[in-house]
């Protein structure tokens, strides 16, 4: 026990000193450094120096966690299918593990994505928003999907609700607004909740509606279509929401439209996302 304290003690000291030959000012050391927090002894100010990993507790890789939580969310893949794969690789792992990782660090990457994008769309003075949605069956009962994307097909918000009325269609109109701003021009169908939540949010004019006009839309649904089959659809509302989300921000970091560009870009942009994947969650 009096070795443990006097580790965390020359801790604090070498803290402390590190902090006295960055100041810039004249002012003596003791003066920089702030309080600690009623209640709280020195571990704390510890902890509030520096960021701790969220992978501190776990004795499998970092990388093999980011490997495992990608392919699980980017694929078309069940637990046991990315367990088998992963074992083809000498990683011996279960697939209750693989659920693990991914609902322990699959919303904390999703977030950290979301956040880095959401900044760079706002950035833009010119939006068109495409907003759909689709059933899914939770445990018998039908729910809904509303998933809004932008004119290149990034996804930018997924809600699931119980009902397809105006108050759903509100709740998602809000919150796309609250997060990118006032778009110039919303692509819908013809459901009339739509125009309802628009009258409502002072920007009828707003609502585009066509026969083909949502494609967009409609095309963005395939891939989670994909996903919900290999994951044999799911139980909860709470776990759709949130699948959903993660499944999101995931699917916008590594599509790329290979279509539309040149092989050699592709290649470029494919290599940049899995770079800025394996620095997710590193402080």
């Amino acid at each position: 026990m009096d070795a443990v304290i006097l580790i965390r003690d020359e801790e604090i000291v070498i803290s402390f000193l590190l902090r006295y030959e960055n100041a810039t000012d004249t002012t003596c050391w003791h003066c920089q450094i702030k309080p600690p927090l009623s209640g709280r002894g020195p571990r704390s100010r510890l902890s509030s120096m520096t960021e701790r990993s969220p992978f501190r507790y776990f004795k499998t890789s970092p990388e093999i966690i980011r490997l495992a939580v990608m392919m699980y969310i980017r694929f078309p893949l069940s637990l046991r299918n990315v367990e088998d794969l992963l074992h083809e690789r000498g990683i011996d792992i279960s697939h209750e593990t693989v659920r693990f990782w991914w609902n322990r660090f699959g919303p904390l990457m999703a977030a950290e994505i979301k956040q880095k994008r959401i900044q760079q769309l706002r950035a833009y003075s010119k939006w068109k928003w495409h907003v759909d949605e689709v059933f899914v069956k939770i445990n018998g009962e039908r729910h809904y999907l509303w998933r809004a994307v932008d004119a290149e097909g990034e996804v930018l918000e997924s809600v699931v609700t119980k009902r397809r009325n105006k108050d759903a269609a509100l709740k998602m109109l809000k919150t796309l607004m609250k997060r990118y701003g006032r778009a110039e021009r919303i692509v819908t169908d013809r459901l009339r909740s739509y125009g309802a939540a628009l009258r409502e949010l002072g920007c009828p004019a707003k609502q585009e509606t066509g026969r083909w006009l949502n494609n967009r839309a409609e095309n963005s649904h395939q891939p989670f279509r994909r996903k919900e089959r290999a994951m044999q659809r799911f139980r909860q509302m709470r776990s759709l929401q949130k699948f959903a989300s993660v499944h999101a921000s995931v699917f916008n970091h590594f599509n790329q439209d290979r279509s539309h560009i040149h092989r050699a870009h592709f290649k470029q942009s494919r290599t940049a996302a899995l770079i800025e994947w394996r620095g997710l969650l590193t402080g």
